[in-house]
């Protein structure tokens, strides 16, 4: 059966080029898994999908939508899981805005309930016209590894929590870098799938970007292979020929997504030139300080929230021994710590001048 859908979100869209796709009824209950689904609900908050393109749709009762099912563990948003089975019918919902959609099992007060989607079916793999199998993300176009290549200067943005500023640090770096004639390449090695933390980085000069989402994730929550598909982004990033990878660690330290076991990687270990620590609070900053030092990595600075004045710079700097700099309000002074760490240095005058 052929139908044509309203949205494709950003999560399908290796698989799903058109809207006018084959549907199957036999559901592979499994992360990664293609379906169309039609919107239950009017949302006001939490209402947007993320197209290929990165363009944030509205998503209105009655859409059909192609997703992927995909587990997410989010502090501030939604939880949720794939279910052990997946039927034409059943009621699941939409758990991020990249169209990862689950079961959901937990939500934060701030974006309320999730929509809730009803089951179509699957989306077929069609090859040569026929229709083929229930269509997968994995594998993506990017091939995991077992091996991490010869990298230029790694940079590193990991955060004690979600909503952190990782990325607002890894564009400002992006941006002083760029500024200096340097190929930066940008990398999201976890998280749930959503193109928008990599597009931004590529708005600020980044001249290759990739995520896990490329290798075939719909999340890393959960996943066992987190570690074989950040190997294979980070080779594919480096393959551009880039003279410094940025590098995002989605969600927390202490979360679900894969973050301390990419770090603790020997391979990736030995690659990392330098990691900034977004925080929320001067705790949280101590706290991850100890929580690198202990798998292995020393910080090169703090930023995030923690830092959003001159109290919260201090207490950290007192309590870790480690510079601290506010991505936002002194995107320079960041840079300059960071990119001279490297032997990279930028000067803040030029930088203000951009």
């Amino acid at each position: 059966m052929r139908i044509t859908v309203d949205k494709i979100a950003s999560s399908a869209r290796h698989v799903v080029p058109r809207p006018t796709v084959v549907l199957g009824s036999e559901i592979r209950a499994k992360a990664g898994a293609v379906l169309v689904v039609k919107v239950l609900d009017e949302k006001h908050t939490y209402n947007q999908l993320e197209d290929a393109h990165g363009r944030l749709r509205t998503v209105h009762r009655g859409d059909c939508v192609v997703g992927v099912l995909g587990r997410r563990d989010a502090l501030r948003g939604y939880a949720g899981d794939v279910p052990s089975s997946v039927k034409v019918g059943d009621i699941l919902h939409l758990l991020n805005l990249g169209g990862v959609i689950g079961r959901c099992t937990s939500a934060s007060d701030d974006v309320g309930a999730p929509a809730r989607v009803q089951v179509l079916g699957c989306v077929l793999a069609v090859d040569g016209g026929r229709q083929g199998e229930p269509a997968l993300i994995h594998p993506g176009p990017v091939a995991g590894s077992d091996t991490l290549d010869p990298l230029p200067p790694l940079v590193i943005l990991a955060g004690t929590c979600m909503h952190a500023g990782k990325t607002a640090a890894a564009c400002a770096l992006v941006r002083a870098a760029a500024s200096r004639g340097l190929r930066v390449g940008a990398a999201k090695l976890t998280g749930v799938a959503l193109r928008r933390d990599t597009l931004e980085m590529e708005d600020h000069g980044a001249v290759a970007v990739a995520s896990f989402a490329d290798a075939g994730l719909p999340s890393t929550a959960g996943e066992a292979g987190v570690v074989h598909v950040a190997r294979g982004v980070l080779n594919e990033v480096a393959r551009a020929h880039v003279d410094l990878i940025i590098a995002e660690l989605g969600d927390g330290l202490l979360g679900t997504y894969g973050v301390r076991e990419i770090l603790a990687d020997e391979a990736v270990r030995r690659a990392t030139s330098g990691l900034v620590v977004s925080a929320n609070d001067p705790v949280a900053a101590w706290g991850a300080h100890q929580l690198v030092l202990g798998i292995g990595h020393t910080v090169t600075c703090f930023t995030g929230p923690a830092t959003d004045n001159a109290s919260g710079c201090l207490s950290i700097e007192g309590s870790t021994g480690v510079a601290a700099f506010n991505a936002r309000s002194a995107p320079g002074a960041l840079a300059d710590h960071v990119l001279g760490h490297l032997g990279l240095q930028v000067s803040t005058l030029a930088l203000a001048a951009l």
